[in-house]
């Protein structure tokens, strides 16, 4: 039986750091990506100007358009709920149309958990995801009062015109729409 217990403790151990060692690499390429907030060191909020280049859940490249009106953040996992939910709702080519972006801090996320879990969970949705790797462009744009909802900006050519926090996917929907 000890045996037995050994082995199988060992074959966890060698399977868990096999595990490790083939989805605990990130694919994120720092230099490749920016997220630039105006003006510097005052806290962001309305008035503030925004401008980014983010990877989405396929790795592809996106930028903020000038067209962009309204930016929504999950920096919670009931705040990617909450997106998820409200997304499932939505019809096709609804953020195209109502001129949205969608992004998810996952910079808390331990790499295995990003490969293994959030990103292949992700790339099954209809919807792009951008995403934040960097803990440092994660801070300079959270608002740790509301982080358990969806931090809504509203856009004037990349300009912040306000800020709303949606606590349900219904709610979402509509500020989106806006």
């Amino acid at each position: 039986m000890k045996k037995i217990l050994l082995i199988l403790s060992l074959l966890i151990v060698v399977g868990g750091g096999l595990l490790f060692a083939l989805k605990g690499k990130s694919s994120y390429e720092p230099e490749k990506y920016s997220l630039q907030v105006s003006p510097e060191g005052k806290p962001f909020g309305v008035g503030s100007t925004l401008a980014f280049t983010l990877p989405d859940q396929f790795g592809k490249s996106h930028s903020l358009s000038p067209d962009t009106r309204t930016v929504a953040f999950a920096f919670s996992k009931k705040a990617g709920h909450i997106i998820r939910s409200a997304m499932q709702k939505a019809p096709a080519g609804f953020l195209q149309r109502h001129h949205a972006v969608l992004i998810a801090d996952i910079s808390g996320m331990p790499t295995v958990i990003q490969n293994l879990f959030a990103l292949p969970d992700l790339r099954k949705s209809h919807y792009s995801m951008l995403l934040i790797y960097d803990k440092n462009m994660a801070k300079r744009l959270e608002q740790s009062e509301n982080a358990e909802q969806v931090v809504v900006m509203h856009l004037d050519h990349g300009k912040v015109s306000s800020i709303e926090h949606a606590e349900s996917p219904e709610k979402l929907l509509k500020l989106l729409s806006k």
